[in-house]
């Protein structure tokens, strides 16, 4: 099991890797290079909100919504109710933006089902499996952080 484990990580890494490639790709063959990833969706979402999503790092999420804001794919509004919440939605530029995004999935989708042997089913287990194991590293990030300390005290 534990080289399943490993080896999965490294897998999921790998293809989120291709994909954004993929992206990549798309984006180039539009003629887009203002921006180099585009994960919001059409989802009005808080600038916390990109990063507890997944949709990017806490690391560069700041810059990136920064960019996207200057290249004009999302606006940038703060709430009437907190002034310390900024909304990020999507501008006309950004909908038709993942508009295109879209399509492009819905070609992947299609290529899936006419040259692979990999159905719906499949990618639902997938996917199950993948939330579970998400579900269950957050709860090893907690639990574990004490058991961390206390080994990383023993060796000081």
């Amino acid at each position: 099991m534990h080289d399943t484990y490993v080896g999965m990580a490294s897998l999921v890494e790998r293809l989120h890797r291709q994909f954004l490639e993929l992206i990549k790709v798309e984006f180039e063959e539009l003629r887009v290079r203002d921006i180099n990833n585009f994960n919001i969706g059409d989802a009005v979402m808080t600038v916390s909100e990109l990063t507890s999503r997944g949709c990017y790092l806490g690391s560069n999420v700041s810059y990136n919504v920064k960019k996207m804001v200057e290249n004009g794919y999302l606006s940038h509004e703060r709430s009437v109710h907190d002034r310390r919440t900024i909304h990020v939605p999507l501008t006309e530029k950004g909908t038709k933006l993942c508009d295109r995004l879209r399509m492009m999935h819905q070609r992947h989708v299609e290529m899936l089902k006419s040259q692979t042997a990999i159905s719906d089913e499949d990618l639902q287990s997938a996917a199950t499996t993948l939330r579970r194991l998400d579900r269950f590293l957050d709860r090893v990030a907690e639990v574990d952080a004490p058991s961390r300390t206390a080994a990383a005290r023993r060796l000081c």
